[in-house]
């Protein structure tokens, strides 16, 4: 056994769950458990359900009953990155990759992340929650009143959002009225909280930190309206730009505001934050990501490279740093 495998001790990378994300989470943990592998790391899989209160018990005795040191969080959504799988290993007292169990619960929150970075004086769009009763019992009356209330607060064009969900899973852009219904309906086939955003026309980029660092940044071209599902992880002629092409100067702002931003939120270890840049340059704070993906279209392995890492030594250093956060 090397030393740094006696180091770590034996890992489960927890993967796959029942979040819209599923997919997507299957591979970025198989991607992780093969680096893991690679490494003479003693890795295993576990497929986490949430299903009901029975796969809590299940989930329990199959993570008591292993010999585990360090879980490797890799479920994305709902379920692995809300908090509720970090409160599960905390009381069985395992270590674990990421977030705790509070700043996983704010970070899945769309709307509470906004809130906080308002509140901190933080630059991002203005926005309206909408839940879903306002939607579903209203009639339609009362929803012309809603929709003329969004159009007077935040303009056109808006995007609407499900504010528990990620991947950009049931989101959709609006430029009127119509569109604007329309998207929320789509909406609240996901969430029972919807968030409806102010449009922000410039770049879009993203920040990936690791260990309270933040990696060059990246900048996002896609021939879509904007960095949907579809270019994230089926598109072939999405560019990433990896250095970003912003002047170095403006990249060390971009990269201290992100760092604020991803502290704010008592955010750890590793993770993401979404940002769009608009034509005087100024800074408009998206959505956090406290467990990214880890798949061949993924963004925070791309930004690692660019520094050096290489997607082994990622997530060697991702548990690393979650040890040291503890």
């Amino acid at each position: 056994m090397t030393s740094l495998a006696k180091k770590i001790g034996r890992v489960a990378v927890l993967m796959g769950g029942d979040s819209a994300e599923r997919e997507v989470s299957l591979k970025s943990g198989q991607a992780a458990l093969e680096a893991l592998l690679r490494q003479g790391i003693d890795a295993f899989a576990l497929d986490v359900h949430f299903n009901n209160s029975a796969d809590y018990g299940t989930i329990c005795q199959q993570l008591s009953t292993q010999k585990i040191d360090v879980a490797f969080i890799a479920l994305h959504g709902r379920g692995g990155e809300d908090g509720v799988i970090q409160a599960v290993l905390e009381s069985l007292n395992i270590a674990y990759t990421g977030c705790d169990v509070s700043a996983s619960a704010i970070g899945m929150d769309k709307y509470k992340t906004k809130l906080l970075w308002a509140g901190s004086g933080l630059a991002t769009p203005p926005f309206q929650r909408i839940k879903a009763e306002q939607i579903h019992t209203k009639t339609q009356y009362n929803i012309d009143i809603l929709l003329t209330q969004l159009e007077t607060s935040l303009g056109f064009p808006v995007i609407v959002k499900p504010a528990h969900e990620g991947s950009s899973i049931g989101i959709n852009k609006a430029n009127n009225k119509t569109e604007l219904f329309k998207a929320l309906k789509v909406g609240i086939e996901f969430d029972n909280e919807i968030l409806v955003e102010q449009w922000v026309i410039g770049k879009e980029y993203t920040g990936a930190v690791l260990d309270d660092q933040v990696l060059p940044l990246i900048r996002l071209e896609t021939s879509r309206d904007f960095y949907d599902y579809h270019a994230k992880y089926m598109s072939d002629d999405t560019l990433y730009h990896c250095p970003s092409g912003l002047s170095e100067e403006l990249e060390q702002h971009y990269q201290s505001l992100i760092l604020e931003a991803f502290q704010c939120l008592g955010a750890q270890a590793w993770g993401r934050v979404d940002f769009m840049c608009d034509a005087s340059d100024k800074l408009w704070l998206i959505e956090i990501n406290t467990v990214p993906g880890l798949t061949n279209h993924s963004l925070v392995p791309m930004a690692a490279q660019q520094n050096g890492i290489d997607f082994d030594e990622l997530i060697v250093q991702i548990i690393k740093a979650s040890l040291t956060d503890e």
